[in-house]
């Protein structure tokens, strides 16, 4: 408990802004205080707007105790790491960094709780994060230690020159076998969390190559799966531009995916997997190219299916004629990351 007697100078005075002179805090802080009844003056209880008098008493109770955070989540496997930058593998129900409604449990909490130094670029919420996954994709991620890393390696991505390669399985099978979709993509009206084919939007290309196709457990529908390629990295691309052709990956409910289908399959989180990245260290100017074989969801799920998944299906996009080219109409598919933060 502190205790305070109003002197002359502050005869007067509001007592919210007495109290926030006391505790050195703001005014709002200080209004918080006695709303939670932790304030009295001359023994009774007062709110924000009443005056004080020279003389009078201020007893503030000692605040709670903040809740300590809770411990950070283990550290996701390493696949690469040096001085400048690490690459992980994020696994599936990961956030990558704090944001609204997951402040605590994310891949930054585990980087640090690691000690595993950060690039001051991002600021507070985001050091040293270069691009995203969203939260139920798994796969590869790279991080930068250091600023000169984070600078390299963002601009390597704007010049398009870090292959980032993606398996998803999809409902459905798309009617080329490879194809190319340009559709630009902007935010869904009426619903800022989810993304749209829009005219209006940002320029996007995703290229992928069906790998294999079957039919699902008896319900009549096929599923396929395909090797994705981004030329552009724009939140929930991938997933977008499937949904777009009419073919969103499994489970993902947010873009027409079919929960019934998925629940049938045994899916419980997004069909999507970031399995291959390369690029040139920003550094030291090595080639950098890491695998990620599928984690053990979506490999019991190619199983279950009998999906014939070479072990380097991400060399499928690579190779090969440019094939047919898939371009969605630039309309307004609402109901139709991924990308750098």
């Amino acid at each position: 408990m502190s205790r305070f007697v109003v002197p002359d100078e502050q005869d007067g005075q509001r007592l919210d802004v007495v109290v926030a002179g006391l505790l050195d805090v703001s005014r709002s802080r200080a209004a918080a205080r006695l709303a939670a009844g932790d304030v009295t003056l001359a023994g009774r209880p007062a709110g924000k707007q009443q005056r004080v008098r020279a003389g009078q008493t201020v007893e503030v109770r000692a605040a709670a105790p903040a809740a300590a955070p809770p411990a950070p989540p283990p550290l996701p496997p390493v696949r690469y790491q040096d001085a400048h930058l690490l690459v992980v593998a994020k696994p599936a129900g990961m956030v990558v960094h704090p944001g609204h409604g997951r402040p605590h449990g994310t891949l930054v909490d585990a980087l640090r709780g690691a000690g595993v130094p950060l690039a001051a670029v991002g600021g507070d919420e985001r050091p040293g994060i270069v691009h995203r996954l969203d939260r139920d994709t798994s796969g590869l991620l790279v991080v930068a230690k250091t600023d000169a890393a984070h600078a390299g390696l963002v601009s390597a991505l704007k010049r398009r020159q870090v292959a980032r390669r993606y398996l998803a399985v999809v409902q459905g099978v798309p009617p080329n076998r490879r194809g190319r979709v340009e559709a630009p993509l902007a935010r869904a009206p009426g619903d800022r969390t989810r993304f749209a084919v829009r005219a209006d939007g940002k320029p996007a290309v995703t290229r992928y190559v069906v790998l294999d196709d079957v039919a699902a457990g008896g319900s009549g529908q096929h599923v396929a799966a395909l090797a994705c390629a981004l030329e552009t990295g724009r939140t929930h691309q991938i997933r977008v531009h499937l949904a777009a052709l009419g073919h969103p990956i499994l489970a993902d409910t947010t873009y027409r995916g079919s929960a019934t289908l998925a629940e049938r399959l045994g899916v419980s989180r997004i069909a999507l997997h970031a399995g291959r990245l390369a690029f040139v260290h920003p550094i030291t100017g090595v080639e950098v190219a890491v695998d990620e074989p599928l984690p053990d969801d979506l490999a019991a799920l190619r199983d279950r299916l009998g999906l014939r998944i070479p072990t380097g299906w991400w060399e499928a996009i690579d190779h090969g004629a440019a094939g047919a080219t898939a371009v969605t109409d630039a309309t307004d598919t609402a109901d139709a990351e991924e990308g750098p933060s």
